[in-house]
């Protein structure tokens, strides 16, 4: 490296092997996902390995009982997409939050959706996978039931949470073992947890005839058996709303991709039940604007970016939801037509205030504009880590997420954000798992078109992504990090299409990212002009966009709370796979 080389280049460099790679959030779950690879399974076999083991690893960020949307791409060039997110109890009153929580999802049980990862996992491997899923899981039951070494993200996350923890003793019992948060070095056990995939594995075994059956007999054991059984009489016990039929009666939603064409690249999202289509919009939005000429992250590029963001946040807003339940509009919101009203609203020289209006539709009401000195640091899951500085603040949200993306030599891609923390909402005791607590993503008011209704998906911030070339090459990736994950998922793909960095070199530059809308996460904190940068920007670029009407404040020059992108390119031309995994995060790439 020169010496007058960004300081951005320096850490990790490309992976480039000539037949198979996997990246994700944890080095272990990528060794373990390689492993597969080599073993013979496929891209699904092991992507779903790596899913369960981060479930495992990142114990406090994603939960076996939780959510994993997964996006599949064959080497015949089919895609499909498993929303892997539950819906609310079939039970649970739509104006409940309204009428006897003052407007708010409350932590505990009553922010419990159907946990649909397990069923995900199982779903992609009858449908796509190859192996069983006690040889996929295998990894997972080892981590959890011998331990591994507590990492740093670790130990901050669960310290961060601690006071979550000590609300029921079945969470304290795993996350608090010693009666304080586990430090760096330590063996991590979770006993429970290993027993509850140990179960589903004897399932499969004692059932008779072929893979699938095993399959089916491993995802009863969870969503009929004695998991079910547990998980319904606790809340039966503790004034929760999931059921036994609930669980029993559950299947995740198998849906063809959103595709839109973005120059010579299909974007390929998952539905607007996610914030994935947001991606597509916001880049039809750039190219109506006018990216050529700008100069990487410099002062009118991230101006534009930001700006262009705040627009596709607002119709995140106003008309994201499920679509079994709203009409999102979605082929309007991404039309060309759409992209220009959204580019010649904006103004080079000064920042919106807020967040613009919606351009069809009804307007939603929007949260009262949170503390403006509170909020300095955005952290994981789109949540404000204030601490005690904080003026009104308790404690620290719910964090949670990983990402993991696999292609195999036979050319499949599969891209997955597995979810979900537990800090908020009971573990059950003796499975090691909390049912999904993602209903705290719906808006309280049923009104809205992301609000509670029995049945339906609350609005999902994971959103695995495949960008297809023209040129037969595809480009598995995503990331953590609540609402930051389309912002940081747009920039690296910018970086790597459009400016034509490396791949790895696209994932370490440094983020910016603005907060000017209603946040993801209960208790949707609202801030206004708010622009959050990586410190790692000239001088006169924070100063600039400040003059622009921007509120800026820095984050560390490496944070995960500018989320931590992991990507693949699978590229036929050459012949090699290409493998990128965030500095950011203890992720790893590994190819072969």
């Amino acid at each position: 490296m020169t010496a007058d080389s960004p300081s951005w280049l320096a850490p990790r460099n490309t992976k480039i092997g000539p037949r198979h790679a996997v990246a994700s959030g944890h080095y272990l779950a990528s060794a373990a996902a390689h492993a597969i690879l080599e073993a013979g399974g496929n891209a699904v076999d092991a992507g779903c390995c790596a899913g369960i083991a981060l479930a495992v690893l990142h114990a406090d960020e994603v939960n076996f009982g939780g959510v994993a949307p997964i996006m599949i791409r064959t080497a015949a060039g089919e895609t499909v997409t498993i929303d892997g997110l539950g819906t609310w109890p079939a039970g649970i009153p739509a104006d409940l939050f309204m009428r006897e929580h003052d407007g708010t999802i409350p932590v505990g049980l009553l922010r419990t959706v159907i946990p649909a990862a397990p069923d995900a996992w199982i779903t992609a491997l009858r449908e796509h996978g190859t192996m069983t899923f006690g040889e996929i899981a295998a990894a997972g039951v080892r981590l959890a039931g011998e331990g591994f070494a507590v990492f740093p993200l670790l130990a901050e996350g669960i310290a961060m949470r601690a006071k979550g923890y000590e609300r029921w003793p079945a969470n304290a019992a795993i996350y608090l073992p010693e009666g304080r948060p586990p430090r760096v070095g330590e063996r991590f056990v979770q006993r429970d947890l290993a027993n509850t995939l140990r179960v589903m594995a004897a399932a499969e075994e004692a059932a008779d005839g072929h893979r699938v059956a095993g399959l089916e007999a491993a995802r009863a054991a969870f969503y009929e058996g004695e998991i079910a059984e547990k998980i319904a009489r606790y809340h039966e016990e503790n004034g929760g709303y999931l059921t036994r039929e609930d669980l029993a009666g559950f299947r995740c939603k198998v849906e063809p991709p959103v595709s839109t064409r973005w120059r010579d690249l299909d974007i390929l999202t998952c539905g607007p039940w996610c914030q994935g289509p947001m991606l597509p919009e916001v880049l039809l939005i750039l190219d109506a604007a006018g990216l050529d000429g700008l100069e990487h992250n410099s002062p009118d590029y991230i101006h534009l970016v930001v700006e262009a963001m705040k627009a596709v946040f607002s119709d995140r807003e106003h008309h994201y939801g499920d679509p079994e339940f709203v009409d999102v509009h979605l082929s309007r919101l991404l039309s060309e037509e759409h992209a220009a009203a959204r580019a010649a609203a904006i103004d080079m020289e000064r920042a919106m205030t807020g967040l613009p209006e919606p351009l069809f539709g009804e307007a939603q009401p929007l949260p009262r504009a949170s503390d403006a000195d509170a909020p300095s640091h955005i952290g994981e899951g789109g949540a404000a880590h204030l601490g005690d500085a904080a003026p009104g603040e308790r404690e620290p949200k719910e964090g949670g997420t990983s990402y993991v993306c696999v292609v195999d030599k036979w050319g499949n891609s599969f891209s997955a954000t597995p979810s979900d923390g537990a800090s908020t909402s009971p573990v059950i005791p003796g499975t090691g798992i909390v049912p999904s607590l993602r209903g705290l993503q719906s808006r309280p008011d049923p009104a809205h078109p992301s609000g509670v209704a029995p049945g339906k998906r609350p609005r999902l911030t994971p959103n695995p992504a495949i960008a297809v070339a023209d040129d037969g090459r595809s480009i598995p990736f995503g990331c953590p990090g609540g609402d930051m994950q389309v912002q940081a998922m747009l920039q690296v793909l910018l970086n790597h299409v459009h400016f034509g960095f490396d791949l790895q070199q696209s994932v370490n530059a440094p983020r910016f990212s603005t907060w000017s809308f209603p946040n993801s996460f209960a208790p949707f904190e609202y801030l206004p002009d708010r622009l959050l940068l990586e410190d790692r920007f000239p001088e006169a670029t924070y100063a600039d966009l400040e003059r622009r009407g921007h509120v800026v404040n820095r984050w560390p020059a490496y944070t995960r709370d500018a989320a931590a992108v992991e990507a693949i390119v699978n590229d036929p031309t050459d012949g090699f796979v290409y493998a990128a995994a965030d500095p950011r995060q203890p992720a790893s790439a590994i190819v072969s």
